[in-house]
C-alpha cells in the first residue's frame, strides 16, 4: 500500500532554512517527488540555482516576511534554527529568539495565511532528561536540563497548542544527529575531518563514550518529504538510525579514512546529550521510513565529498600500503 501522499498530490512548500545543511537536501528530496520547494532563509542556497528553486530572504522572527512568503503554499518545513549547542550555550538569549519565538511565528505566519500544515524539525535531545534508557514517541518527555532541548521543545508545545486553538496540523519530527554532505564545519565529523587533514589530533570531550544516534542526511531529507502525507497529520516521528556510535568511534573512522592522527581527550562540556535507545518504529510503521545508510557507508561519502569539493586525490604512494591525500 502506498502510505506517501506527497508523491500524489504535488505541494508548494516553504523550507524555512532552506539554504542551510539539512534544509538543502530537503529542497532536493521534495523536488524529486514533484513538490516546489521555496527557500525562506537570510541567504541564498549556495547549493541550488535561483531559477529552478524560488528564494525569498528575510529573517525567521519576521512574521509579515513569511506570511507574504506563504502566499499560494501549502505547508511549511520549518527547519531553521540555532542548532549547534555550543552556539546556543554561547548566546542563548539570541537561540530563544530564533527557535522559540521564531517557531510562534511561523505557526502565526502559517495560520494567517490558511497554509494547511507546518512539519517541524525537533530533536532526540528531548529525551535526553528521561528516566527510561529505551524511549519512544510515547515517552513522557522530562523538564530538560539544555537551554537548546527548551527551545526545541517549546517548540513542539506551540505546535500542539496551535492546532488545539487554530486546526492548524503539525507533524513533529525528532532528528537523529544529522551528518553528510554540505554539514556545518563546526559538526563533529567536519571538524574531524579538517584536523586529521591538517594532521592534527583529533580531541574527544570527555572519555570520548558519549553516544549518538547519527542519522544520514539524506535519509533525514526522505523523511521529512514523507511527513507531509496525510497520514502524518498532528503525529511525532523519531527519525535515527538504529546504530548507536560513540564520539570516539567517528574519531577512529575518520582516522582510518584520513589519516593516521592522534586522538586525545579533553574534559566533557555542559549539556551533553545522555545516550538512550531511541526507537524509530512508528516512522517505519506510518511513513515507510528507515536510516537506510550506515554510518560507516555514510562517513565514506562525506569523505570523498570533500575530496570532490577540494580536488584532492586519494592516491596510492609509496609508504607501504598508506593512502595519501593528495592536491589533483
Amino acid at each position: 500500500m502506498d502510505l506517501f501522499a506527497p508523491d500524489l498530490v504535488p505541494m508548494r512548500v516553504l523550507v524555512t532554512g532552506g539554504s542551510g545543511f539539512i534544509g538543502s537536501h530537503v529542497v532536493d528530496k521534495l523536488r524529486e517527488r514533484g513538490h516546489e520547494p521555496v527557500v525562506y532563509d537570510l541567504r541564498p542556497s549556495p547549493w541550488h540555482e535561483l531559477g529552478p528553486v524560488p528564494t525569498v530572504l528575510g529573517s525567521i522572527t519576521d512574521r509579515e516576511a513569511l506570511e507574504a512568503a506563504l502566499d499560494g503554499c501549502d505547508a511549511v518545513a520549518h527547519l531553521a534554527a540555532v542548532a549547534d549547542v555550543n552556539d546556543v550555550h554561547a548566546e542563548p538569549e539570541h537561540a530563544e529568539r530564533v527557535n522559540g519565538h521564531g517557531t510562534v511565528a511561523v505557526l502565526e505566519a502559517a495560520r494567517r495565511a490558511g497554509v494547511e500544515r507546518v512539519v517541524y524539525a525537533s530533536t532526540i535531545w528531548v529525551y535526553s532528561d528521561c528516566a527510561p534508557e529505551h524511549v519512544d514517541e510515547s515517552t513522557l518527555i522530562a523538564a530538560p536540563s539544555h537551554l537548546y532541548t527548551s527551545t526545541k521543545l517549546a517548540g513542539e508545545l506551540y505546535c500542539k497548542a496551535y492546532q488545539e486553538l487554530y486546526g492548524l496540523d503539525y507533524t513533529i519530527l525528532r532528528f537523529g544527529i544529522p551528518y553528510g554532505p554540505r554539514a556545518r564545519e563546526a559538526a563533529v565529523i567536519p571538524a574531524f575531518f579538517n584536523k586529521a587533514l591538517a594532521g592534527e589530533p583529533l580531541t574527544l570531550a570527555g572519555d570520548g563514550q558519549q553516544s549518538r544516534k547519527f542519522v544520514y542526511v539524506e535519509d533525514l531529507a526522505e523523511g521529512v518529504a514523507l511527513a507531509f502525507g496525510e497520514i502524518a497529520a498532528n503525529r511525532v516521528y523519531n527519525l535515527a538510525s538504529d546504530e548507536t556510535v560513540t564520539i570516539r568511534q567517528i574519531a577512529e573512522a575518520i582516522q582510518e579514512l584520513v589519516g593516521d592522527v592522534e586522538i586525545v581527550n579533553t574534559p566533557a562540556r555542559p549539556g551533553d546529550f545522555g545516550g538512550k535507545t531511541v526507537s524509530s518504529e512508528r516512522a517505519d510503521r506510518e511513513l515507510g521510513w528507515t536510516a537506510a545508510t550506515t554510518f560507516a557507508d555514510g562517513v565514506r561519502r562525506y569523505v570523498e565529498w570533500r575530496y570532490d569539493r577540494a580536488g584532492i586525490e586519494r592516491t596510492r604512494i609509496s609508504r607501504g600500503d598508506e593512502d595519501v591525500a593528495m592536491v589533483a
